[in-house]
């Protein structure tokens, strides 16, 4: 029998992007596919209660149910530590690991990981998010050493509103960021509808576009053994960064 390849990816509860978006990029490889756990998400912002939503027990709690399909690897579907520190989805995936025995990673580490093989010190960054979130994500990045040369966000906290952003409204955000010439461009949310519009925009601007969706499974095929460059059609990430 053909080994099946399992992508397990945890999903915020109100996310209605990420899971048919990411069914359809996998869904040409030979053997490969996407399975999903929900947990509670369904405000972004800095207020407490939404600050406790990743609660990582809950996280874990999720990323078990995922290790009864013996996936290959589980990875956190979510831009949450872009406010609450790359650390947070450190500690995420050493404890996923702990917890189920399999490999483990998250948007944001894959996204970093990117930068940082292409070089792509200074971006640009687009989401749908509240200002101060946005501010928040910014100053991470800064302290981390990448610098955000250019930046759109729509001030909208209701997670399941970022999905019902128009394609013309991103792409919009994105040609105003390109503008600015960064080295990279990443739409940052995975519940944002903008994956399928990569490739188009990396043509037009001749920048490089990461989609927080995209990375992750960019990573999640890498962990897995899966030859990313078989993955056709969304974008210069998959065929050119290794």
């Amino acid at each position: 029998m053909t080994k099946r390849t399992l992508l397990g990816m945890l999903t915020p509860s109100s996310n209605t992007a990420l899971e048919p978006i990411t069914s359809a990029m996998v869904s040409g490889l030979p053997n490969v596919s996407a399975h999903f756990s929900r947990f509670t998400v369904t405000e972004i912002s800095l207020r407490d209660q939404a600050l406790g939503q990743f609660d990582l027990d809950k996280i874990i709690g999720a990323a078990k149910l995922l290790a009864d399909a013996r996936v290959d690897v589980i990875a956190w579907n979510g831009t949450s530590s872009g406010w609450l520190g790359f650390e947070k989805d450190q500690a995420l995936c050493r404890q996923i690991t702990e917890a189920t025995g399999i490999p483990a990673t998250t948007s944001v580490l894959a996204l970093n990981e990117i930068l940082e093989k292409t070089g792509a010190h200074d971006f640009g960054l687009v989401t749908p998010y509240l200002d101060d979130v946005q501010q928040r994500i910014v100053q991470n990045y800064k302290h981390n050493g990448f610098r955000c040369t250019a930046e759109r966000h729509l001030d909208l906290h209701v997670n399941y509103s970022f999905a019902e952003v128009e394609e013309d409204t991103i792409r919009r955000m994105v040609r105003e960021v390109a503008q600015h010439k960064p080295s990279a461009i990443t739409t940052f949310c995975t519940n944002l509808r903008a994956a399928h519009l990569v490739q188009a925009l990396e043509a037009e601007t001749g920048i490089p576009v990461y989609d927080t969706i995209s990375t992750v499974v960019w990573k999640s095929l890498r962990l897995a053994g899966v030859d990313t460059r078989a993955l056709r059609g969304w974008g210069r990430l998959f065929a050119e960064v290794e």
